[in-house]
């Protein structure tokens, strides 16, 4: 069963910096790549990171590119995002998804539970 768990959500202020995890089972890092939407209220999904062990790609959307980063771990099958210089614009529920095996296609099969990032002023 494929299953996708985020953590690391929490309150931080502006400005400051947050690492957010996917550990993930049921699959390895060569059958999808993993990806990161947020969603903040009253507002749609937002693709805004992704990562592919299948072909080495990465994506950043235009609202987090130089701010945030991801990495793998295939040894501990978990995800990481490295959210940093974190905006009033950035909360919102993170999600980390299964997407089809290259970042240059952000399509989620599998979504797993989101986790809260406030920021706050």
């Amino acid at each position: 069963e494929v299953q996708l768990q985020a953590s690391g959500g929490g309150v931080v202020q502006v400005g400051g910096s947050l690492t957010l995890s996917c550990i993930v089972s049921g699959f390895t890092f060569q059958d999808y790549a993993i990806g990161w939407f947020r969603q903040a209220p009253g507002r749609e999904h937002e693709g805004i990171s992704c990562i592919s062990e299948r072909d080495d790609t990465t994506f950043f959307a235009d609202s987090v590119k130089g701010r945030f980063t991801v990495s793998s771990d295939n040894a501990k099958k978990t995800v990481n995002l490295q959210m940093n210089n974190l905006t009033l614009e950035d909360t919102a529920v993170y999600y980390c998804v299964a997407s089809p095996p290259s970042c240059r296609v952000l399509a989620p099969v599998h979504w797993g539970h989101g986790t809260l990032v406030t920021v706050s002023s």
